[in-house]
């Protein structure tokens, strides 16, 4: 199946032949193609509507090939130009790609080698305008603590919560680390209508003592060093949220004691018998399996049905690849705002290795990395030399198969050298033998068995 993204494209050439050529075997292609055999035609058509590529000669009477290209980068600054020419020269070549050009090809081409060329334009403009869109998307969170998802799963799962937080029942989120439980919890919140805060403790982060002592708080003399009376922060979110994380590290005994809280709507600091009213929701969350703590007898039973009124659960970023660009994004711009940084864009290559890694601590671990980026970028654009050492040699990985195998050698040579001759060369025999360190006809001879080449005839 061909995956070459299909264009608009505009050939300018005052032969005639070639460009008959040209849009012959574009056509074929199944692009959209105008064809025109002057540079005054051509400026014409650019003044009236945009092109997605432009193959251009670049010697041509009145209007010639940098004339086109001059105007596209003022008038249309996605189109990309591949000019064409029989007189090349090496000042030629360089001020061509100075002034912006996609690419320079010198006569007699190949046709193979000009639809290899614009199939790499038109997938260059198909991924800035992916990350225009990207861009524009997370504007619209800016200044908010919004999740960020175009996910279809996490969008139900969105929908759900937000159809749940007005009727103030207690939730329960689950989802493995750094998915995005608090988010959630906060987005509950955000919806209740509740005027009172949203309170967050980590159960995990405290001894059985003193997470009893966080959330009850404690009177007056209840213990030594208690010269004060202390609010816990049950007590503080009165009116509001209390959100419990790590949930199951609440011991048996804490877990009798909050049970109680949430059935008689009351808390009593350590130390007094006054009873306090507390009016509040209540969202409990956790990585682990609450059904299988409940079956081992590690969490009971009646305080999970009070907490799992109603349940979210979270998938991990492995699980939506769509949302890695959205996040990447999202977090590119918060970090560069917050640093100081000019960095405003993700390389292709840096997001083909984002999107293929297996993030085991999930959006937390992507967010981590594209801060770390940002604080060692020094350009305008992200690239692989700003991921950690680790995540760069995930490239290496790539290569395993579905099922689970590595390659053999010869599957792996395959890999690379079509990659150097498509990619490095540009469909450019002379070029990718240089890089292989290979003769040419060497690699005509892989590249006619790997079925890279169309031509059968030896160079």
């Amino acid at each position: 199946m061909d995956e070459t993204p299909k264009g608009r494209l505009l050939v300018v050439d005052d032969e005639k032949i070639a460009v008959e050529n040209l849009e012959y075997i574009l056509k074929r292609d199944g692009h959209e193609v105008t064809a025109v055999t002057s540079g005054a035609s051509a400026l014409k058509l650019l003044q009236e509507r945009e092109f997605d590529v432009v193959l251009t000669d670049l010697r041509m009477e009145k209007v010639d090939g940098m004339g086109l290209l001059e105007c596209c980068r003022e008038r249309h600054p996605d189109t990309e130009v591949i000019l064409v020419t029989g007189f090349a020269t090496l000042e030629s070549a360089v001020e061509a790609m100075k002034r912006g050009a996609f690419h320079y090809i010198a006569k007699p081409f190949r046709l193979d080698e000009v639809r290899k060329l614009t199939g790499q334009a038109l997938e260059k403009i198909r991924l800035k305008r992916e990350n225009r869109h990207l861009r524009e998307e997370i504007a619209r969170y800016q200044g908010e603590e919004r999740i960020v998802t175009q996910d279809g799963g996490m969008l139900k799962l969105l929908e759900f919560t937000r159809q749940v937080a007005p009727t103030d029942c207690n939730c329960l989120i689950v989802g493995e680390s750094g998915v995005g439980k608090e988010m959630f919890a906060r987005e509950l919140h955000a919806r209740s209508g509740r005027t009172g805060p949203f309170v967050g403790v980590n159960c995990g982060a405290f001894q059985e003592s003193l997470l009893e002592n966080e959330l009850f708080g404690h009177a007056r003399g209840a213990f030594t060093g208690a010269g004060s009376d202390r609010k816990g922060v049950i007590e503080a979110a009165r009116g509001g949220t209390l959100f419990l994380d790590e949930i199951t590290e609440m011991s048996p005994a804490m877990q009798v004691k909050f049970l109680r809280v949430i059935q008689e709507r009351e808390v009593r600091r350590l130390g007094d018998t006054t009873a306090i009213a507390v009016d509040l929701r209540f969202v409990g969350a956790t990585n682990r399996n609450l059904q299988e703590e409940v079956a081992q007898g590690r969490f009971r039973k009646d305080l999970f049905f009070r907490l799992n009124v109603a349940q979210l659960a979270i998938p991990p970023l492995a699980e939506r690849k769509g949302d890695i660009p959205l996040l990447a994004h999202h977090f590119l711009r918060q970090f560069a705002q917050r640093f100081g940084k000019e960095v405003v864009d993700i390389d292709p290559e840096v997001m083909a290795v984002l999107s293929g890694y297996g993030y085991p601590g999930n959006v937390r671990e992507l967010r981590n990395i594209i801060e770390r980026g940002v604080v060692v970028s020094t350009g305008q654009t992200l690239q692989m030399a700003h991921l950690p050492d680790d995540l760069r040699e995930m490239e290496i990985m790539t290569i395993r198969r579905s099922e689970g195998r590595l390659p053999t050698l010869d599957e792996r040579e395959r890999e690379y050298v079509q990659w150097v001759f498509r990619n490095e060369a540009h469909g450019n025999q002379t070029l990718a033998a240089q890089i292989l360190g290979i003769d040419r006809v060497s690699l005509w001879r892989k590249l006619k068995k790997y079925s890279a080449v169309e031509s059968t005839e030896e160079p």
